[in-house]
């Protein structure tokens, strides 16, 4: 394994970031704090607890789940896509190392870039409420998987996609109203109970209960159902990512 090879794609992935930092964080951590000003306070003072968390808190877990799902695609997705197409890509197929190397270094740098925002994101809102985390180990845990998991799926997205507007079509119009309506701001329980079937057919709900019980010990389906479904999307990601890497899927067109 050449972990020169992954650092050097790993450190271009990251300097590109902090260069430009408010893009990259300050744009998806000040959507955050206007999601939990807006919902956290109008919806907050008609609905003060859910299952017996403040209703501000109770977000808390669903904002991050929303911020990182979209970022991690995002940024994956879009750092291959950009080599792919000024044709920096044939630059580094054409230097001694494997692909798998490659994609070390570029899904590392995007699920690192989600993680900080998610860090970022809790810091943020210990500002508004009064946060409490019943297992941190298992709440950063949650936190790797997802991230790497859509950061995967990211760059799936970004070998699959020809132009920009495919670029951005997965994102805004499957991944961000599954989330919306994977319990990011209330409990599938409070949905009537045909709704609450059809809600177990969206994979996020898993993401964000299993998340939301590392913080308050809650949950809308079981904790070990939750990390099987999370393992389950890692291992297709992975087969895919593997595929496409093998025959060259518009990556040595």
């Amino acid at each position: 394994m050449n972990f020169y090879a992954v650092r050097v794609i790993y450190k271009y992935e990251m300097k590109r970031a902090f260069e430009t930092i408010g893009q990259t964080f300050a744009s998806p951590v000040l959507s955050t704090v206007l999601y939990f000003v807006v919902f956290g306070s109008a919806m907050g003072s008609h609905m003060e607890t859910v299952t017996d968390v403040p209703y501000g808190l109770f977000i808390v877990p669903g904002l991050i789940m929303l911020t990182i799902l979209t970022q991690s695609v995002s940024n994956a997705s879009f750092g291959i896509f950009f080599p792919r197409f000024t044709g920096q890509i044939y630059e580094v197929l054409s230097a001694p190392i494997s692909s798998a190397e490659i994609v070390m270094g570029y899904v590392g740098a995007a699920a690192t870039k989600s993680f900080l925002i998610a860090l970022i994101i809790l810091l943020t809102a210990g500002f508004f409420v009064e946060l409490r985390i019943a297992h941190p180990f298992w709440m950063l845990g949650f936190l790797l998987l997802t991230c790497l998991s859509f950061s995967l799926l990211g760059f799936i997205i970004g070998l699959w996609a020809r132009d920009f507007e495919k670029l951005q079509i997965i994102p805004l119009l499957v991944i961000t109203p599954l989330v919306f309506l994977g319990g990011s701001f209330y409990s599938i329980d409070m949905l009537p109970p045909a709704w609450q079937t059809v809600s177990l057919f969206n994979p996020v709900v898993y993401l964000i209960s299993g998340f939301r019980w590392s913080f308050f010990e809650l949950s809308d389906v079981s904790v070990g159902i939750s990390l099987l479904m999370i393992g389950l999307f890692l291992l297709v990601c992975l087969g895919i990512v593997w595929w496409m890497i093998k025959t060259g899927y518009r990556l040595k067109q």
